[in-house]
């Protein structure tokens, strides 16, 4: 039962995120991202990692999606036909990844499936909540800094390109 959820929700993440790039208009793109976050959501509370969907939902979905909305209004972008003429660099990209996905299946019996220790909901006497704080602050503290000044420089980016926009109207 575990495996048709998890295809049912690689098949509409996968959807999605065709859609996301496919679409025409914004607006029906970011519906598109929305729904490809929910099922990555969905995709985490298989893995009994209820924190993680949580954070998915609330962060990606609520503040993530919420900013690129806000970006799209603002530039008030419309229908762009410029994006679509890069149909054939695209196909090549899908069909090489295709291919890798095949590969990697095939090669996966070859070989013996590794077993993940410490996949029950505490890990070392702590939650998962806990062992993911631990390891965010510790290990990971470079990365997740580096991801905030990217989001910063974005948001700066699209307030610039917005002060262009408008300053372009008035002239």
């Amino acid at each position: 039962m575990e495996q048709v959820f998890f295809f049912y929700f690689a098949f509409v993440i996968a959807a999605a995120a065709v859609l996301v790039v496919v679409v025409r208009k914004p607006i029906y793109s970011a519906l598109a991202l929305l729904v490809m976050f929910f099922h990555v959501a969905g995709l985490y509370v298989t893995l009994h990692a209820e924190f993680l969907a949580a954070v998915q939902i609330i962060v990606y979905a609520g503040a993530i999606l919420v900013l690129y909305l806000f970006v799209v209004m603002l530039l008030n972008l419309r229908q762009d036909d410029r994006y679509h003429r890069q149909w054939p660099t695209a196909a090549a990209v899908g069909m090489t990844l295709a291919i890798e996905a095949v590969i990697l299946t095939v090669m996966k019996g070859w070989t013996a499936p590794v077993v993940a220790t410490g996949t029950e909901t505490t890990v070392g006497g702590i939650s998962n909540t806990g062992a993911i704080g631990d390891v965010l602050y510790s290990t990971y503290l470079f990365p997740f800094e580096v991801a905030s000044l990217i989001l910063l420089v974005a948001m700066i980016g699209a307030i610039v390109l917005a002060k262009k926009d408008v300053g372009e109207r008035e002239a």
